[in-house]
């Protein structure tokens, strides 16, 4: 049984920093890339940052890039996403994915097999 388990959310005031974590555990299928998703009430589960199975390809939503990082260490199963500089736009769940993508990354929320429960962040102007 694989399980994923997102933390580091919370509230924190426009143009502070939050570090999600994501740890997975249980066997997955082969080498899987991982990302970040968020989503708002009312509207649609949107894609934030993914990363491939060596760390070595990353991409980011435009709205994030050059304010987010996502990085993971795979001795310890984890991911991380350093968010800087957020904004009240920021506001979502945001919910870790991993899947069985070879040495791929991706941005689409179907290549994804595995989902954690989310977690809140909260950004006040």
């Amino acid at each position: 049984q694989v399980q994923v388990i997102e933390s580091g959310g919370g509230l924190v005031q426009a143009g502070e920093s939050l570090r999600l974590s994501c740890v997975v555990s249980g066997r997955t299928d082969g080498y899987y890339a991982m990302a970040w998703f968020r989503q708002v009430p009312g509207k649609e589960r949107e894609f934030v940052a993914t990363i491939n199975w060596r760390g070595t390809k990353t991409d980011y939503a435009a709205s994030v890039k050059g304010r987010f990082i996502i990085s993971r260490d795979n001795t310890k199963d984890a991911m991380w996403l350093q968010m800087d500089s957020l904004e009240p736009e920021d506001t979502a769940v945001y919910t870790c994915a991993a899947g069985p993508l070879g040495s791929m990354e991706s941005s689409l929320a179907r290549h994804y097999v595995y989902w954690g429960q989310g977690t809140q962040v909260t950004v006040s102007s």
